[in-house]
């Protein structure tokens, strides 16, 4: 009963589960094929970098995925390319707030989590979090973690928040035997960061003896921290054996 994980960029997952592909929260745009993310401190096209794979790549990739499922529809989850590239017929599993849009996008097999589904032989938990604080947090809208069960595995792909009382309890909840957080701290140019900092991560670190990997980085234009920054706050804590910064295109197994 394998699991294993794939970072293909930023929160871009392919989660391989027993047989089973998944593909988490998809952004496939090329390079700078979007306006940036506006009211941040710089104005860089995004995506940033390049997908880790060909074109030919990803349309098998695509075509051997079983599921989609995302997290919330911001555009560097949720793309025009992934709605485009990705066919109508494959079964997207989301939150509930974004069930009627990715009807109305013209999928026609999307199944919401509210709150745990039950998919082929894996259970999904849906979670909550916080996309930020104060007016820009209500601003970002609602947003979910997964839980995804399978065998002895528990992972919690705990989706854009920051590190808060709804994760505390996604933890408590459903002891996780591994996590995914999205890192980058986030920020516009006013108000508090809307996705992990360093500090945040060190945070779940504290909190859970789960191992942690960092994704979210180095991919939308106001992601601020890069991997140097997380690599180095990981090893000033002496946390490296438990927190991970994977490189894009980059595998590993749960073990």
């Amino acid at each position: 009963m394998s699991f294993k994980v794939q970072l293909l960029r930023h929160a871009t997952l392919l989660l391989e589960i027993n047989g089973r592909r998944i593909l988490v929260d998809p952004m496939l745009g090329k390079k700078d094929s979007m306006d940036p993310v506006p009211n941040a401190s710089n104005s860089d096209r995004i995506p940033l970098v390049e997908l880790p794979i060909s074109d030919s790549g990803l349309e098998a990739l695509l075509y051997n995925t079983d599921a989609v499922l995302i997290t919330h529809t911001h555009r560097d989850h949720w793309d025009i390319a992934a709605q485009q590239k990705i066919p109508s017929d494959t079964t997207i599993l989301c939150q509930p707030a974004d069930e009627s849009l990715i009807k109305e996008q013209g999928f026609t097999h999307v199944k919401k989590v509210e709150p745990e589904l039950h998919w082929e032989d894996v259970v999904i938990h849906r979670t909550s979090g916080q996309h930020g604080t104060g007016e820009i947090g209500k601003l970002m809208g609602t947003v979910s973690g997964f839980v995804l069960v399978h065998g002895k595995h528990r992972l919690y792909i705990a989706g854009d928040t920051i590190w808060c009382k709804d994760v505390e309890d996604a933890i408590n909840t459903h002891q996780p035997t591994h996590i995914i957080v999205n890192g980058g701290g986030a920020q516009f140019v006013q108000g508090d960061p809307i996705t992990m900092t360093t500090d945040d991560v060190l945070q779940v670190a504290k909190f859970t003896k789960a191992p942690v990997a960092v994704v979210h980085l180095e991919t939308v234009n106001h992601c601020h921290q890069k991997r140097p920054d997380f690599k180095k706050a990981i090893a000033d804590n002496k946390l490296s054996s438990r927190i991970a910064v994977p490189e894009d295109g980059g595998w590993w197994e749960l073990q």
